[in-house]
């Protein structure tokens, strides 16, 4: 009788073993995305390619992001993997909260680092350790509705190359009566407007370090004419991207200024003729610059699943050949991409990557950024003009940077 016991005691304790092994894991996920979004859209398929391995998904706004991973890891109870913007990987990265995935990529069969491009891999990059994949990569261009063109007398073929042709174009196209302003973009108090900010003050001679210039005040001042004269709308001020880019959708703007991520959205939503050129330029024959964007995943250090979540982050990678036509993505690594969608489009946004720069890297960056985006603020509201703005802005960024 005892053996039997025994027996049915080992039986019992197998079968709970078995039963605890299978057990799928549970990855926590943290995303910018929207539910017709990039990981939404893949969590079922990479559930279904790996059954032992679900996905919890949260979104959290782009604009909470950091703080609310700061405060998660401060508790302990941060996600698995989570979406960060490039230019903050060195933030969390230096505080030793983000798993260093040097070794694992080493090992990979699916990731290889020297495909990665050298943009996007600095920006997961710090103290010569890696420590995250990029999602995909994206600049910003300018959108243009070739209908309205044509209406006003203007020619779509020959979109503005420099600043002043924008303004004249801004202007003709501009048309309160029907509700439409000549140019749409961002320069909300958030990264966002630092997003946008930047490839102006580059195409000047400035950057992130450098902002407190002759050529920055002028982009101010041109920023400053659109708004004033109303040829771009005062919400301007206070929409991100993606709201700000709806009013040209809806067919309330005739351009604007935004990245690849809009074609998926745009494709439903645009009932127009839409096209796409390169930032203008200062002047003829002045340097290009764009903005690198798009964010990058990482697994936190604290994570409970490291190989899982690693896992989960080669799967994603190896999907980076279908990011431009699913996602409106641009590929971060060497990538065949087949009949690219919107190919014009396409060849437009691949262009402007080589005149994309990174944020930084640094790790107080959204310091940096916060004191630009307030002086845009600043001139755009005329609390002060544009060269005291940025002289305050320049103060407190020397004072980061001296640290």
């Amino acid at each position: 009788m005892r053996r039997i016991v025994k027996w049915m005691a080992g039986a019992v304790a197998l079968f709970s073993a078995a039963t605890a092994q299978a057990e799928p894991v549970t990855l926590e996920i943290w995303t910018i995305d929207r539910p017709d979004q990039y990981i939404y859209l893949l969590k079922d398929e990479f559930e279904q390619a790996h059954p032992d391995i679900k996905l919890n998904l949260k979104t959290v706004q782009f604009r909470d992001m950091v703080n609310d991973l700061a405060r998660a890891t401060a508790t302990g109870e941060g996600p698995d993997v989570t979406y960060i913007d490039n230019p903050e990987v060195a933030l969390f990265a230096s505080r030793g909260l983000l798993l260093d995935l040097t070794p694992m990529i080493e090992n990979s069969k699916i990731v290889k680092k020297e495909d990665i491009f050298p943009g996007p891999l600095a920006s997961v990059t710090w103290d010569g350790k890696i420590y995250g994949l990029p999602r995909g990569a994206n600049t910003i261009a300018l959108y243009y509705n070739a209908d309205m063109f044509k209406a006003k007398g203007l020619d779509p073929d020959k979109p503005p190359r420099t600043w002043d042709e924008l303004y004249d174009a801004a202007k003709k196209l501009n048309d309160p009566a029907k509700n439409v302003y000549g140019l749409a973009f961002s320069a909300v108090a958030t990264e966002e407007g630092t997003f946008q900010f930047l490839p102006w003050l580059q195409m000047t001679g400035g950057d992130y370090n450098k902002v407190d210039t002759e050529g920055g005040a002028k982009v101010l001042e041109f920023w400053g004419k659109l708004l004033d004269e109303k040829l771009a709308s005062p919400d301007t001020l206070i929409r991100g991207q993606y709201d700000s880019f709806a009013t040209f959708n809806a067919g309330n703007a005739a351009m604007a200024i935004s990245g690849p991520w809009e074609l998926p959205r745009m494709s439903k939503d645009a009932k127009f003729d839409y096209r796409a050129t390169l930032l203008p330029v200062p002047y003829d024959g002045a340097p290009r610059a764009s903005a690198l964007g798009e964010g990058d995943n990482v697994i936190l250090a604290n994570s409970k699943h490291p190989k899982e979540a690693f896992i989960l982050l080669e799967w994603l990678h190896s999907k980076m050949p279908e990011v431009w036509n699913r996602f409106g993505f641009l590929p971060a690594s060497k990538v065949q991409i087949d009949n690219p969608q919107a190919p014009k489009i396409y060849a437009v946004f691949e262009e402007s990557m080589k005149y994309a720069r990174n944020r930084g890297p640094h790790p107080e960056w959204p310091k940096i950024s916060k004191a630009i985006y307030t002086a845009i603020q600043s001139s755009l509201t005329h609390q002060s003009d544009p060269k005291t703005a940025l002289a305050a802005a320049q103060k407190q960024i020397d004072a980061v940077l001296s640290k």
